[in-house]
């Protein structure tokens, strides 16, 4: 068996496409499990033909048998519009998925890395978050579904990891953003740009002054790899980007990128969501040597344009 051969979870999704675009460029062997539910064909049909690279359909709250080394386990519905549309699902997905992977990790002795979220944390009291920080998560709410399904499968990681000597890895992502995220995701970077790009009214929920912290995907691709291949870390670590912005001030951003003449509108704040977000990511650039490289602006921008050529192809095909 190769020394990278590599199952992604959801890898047919915004960031699982993206990382096998890396891996197959790393030479390895991948092969990409994905449902569909969230994840797109079109995210990488441009893979289809390498002999490096598989696609199975396949749901990961079912088993499945592979012979691999390394498993990354992105499979997840990740905006609220989606793990909101069958909660039940959502939970079964992180809970299940991670207990089948886990399960094959524990057969094949591979490496498994969950991807987690910063939602574990929940609305926090403390900021910035560090990974020491337990949170403050409503276990009943609209969002639950989706925070506690991920905090339970870091639970599973870390228990296999003592009681059966799994190699685990946990990566709490933060905001990540770039070019085949969804027209319909749901996600304020995806909304905002596509209102702009739109003239529409962009939505604001809340005053605007709640903050994100927004890392790029090359960015957040690259800390993943790190991760992996980093011996001994089997604890959580933070991997997004720390420079905070408000709501508002990203969509006054995506206007003067796109030179919009969207207005700005306000809605109520939806239930339990953060009032700020902001890793610390001082774990990942000591352990790592991480640390994102693409300001918001730069990203915004490449974002902007994938988005403005999947609106101008949208366009062409309803006239």
């Amino acid at each position: 068996m190769s020394e990278s051969h590599i199952v992604i979870t959801g890898g047919a999704g915004f960031l699982g496409s993206h990382l096998c675009d890396r891996l197959i460029e790393a030479g390895d062997e991948v092969i990409c499990l994905d449902n569909f539910f969230t994840g797109s064909r079109k995210n990488i049909e441009h893979l289809l033909p390498n002999p490096r690279f598989e696609l199975v359909r396949h749901d990961v709250v079912e088993p499945i048998h592979l012979e691999v080394n390394q498993i990354y386990n992105l499979a997840c519905p990740a905006s609220p519009i989606h793990y909101q549309y069958n909660p039940v699902k959502t939970v079964k997905t992180s809970v299940l998925g991670s207990l089948h992977m886990l399960g094959l990790a524990k057969r094949v002795r591979a490496r498994i890395l969950q991807a987690s979220t910063s939602e574990v944390y929940g609305d926090p009291t403390e900021h910035p978050q560090k990974e020491s920080y337990w949170g403050h998560v409503n276990p009943v709410g609209i969002r639950s579904c989706y925070d506690e399904g991920k905090r339970i499968s870091e639970t599973l990681m870390m228990d296999y990891h003592r009681q059966n000597q799994v190699d685990v890895r946990i990566a709490r992502i933060f905001n990540t953003y770039g070019p085949r995220m969804s027209l319909q995701d749901g996600r304020v970077v995806s909304n905002f740009i596509v209102q702009a790009l739109s003239n529409e009214p962009i939505t604001i929920y809340g005053d605007g002054s709640q903050t994100r912290s927004f890392c790029y995907v090359s960015d957040l691709i690259e800390g993943l790899c790190r991760l992996m291949n980093t011996e001994g870390l089997t604890g959580p670590v933070n991997i997004g980007n720390p420079n905070e912005i408000t709501i508002l001030e990203l969509a006054e951003t995506i206007i003067g990128l796109t030179g919009s003449r969207s207005p700005v509108v306000r809605h109520p704040l939806p239930q339990d969501d953060p009032i700020q977000r902001q890793p610390d990511i001082s774990l990942a650039h000591e352990a790592l040597g991480w640390q994102p490289l693409v300001s918001l602006r730069e990203g915004l921008s490449a974002t902007i344009a994938y988005f403005d050529r999947v609106l101008t192809v949208k366009d062409r095909r309803a006239t």
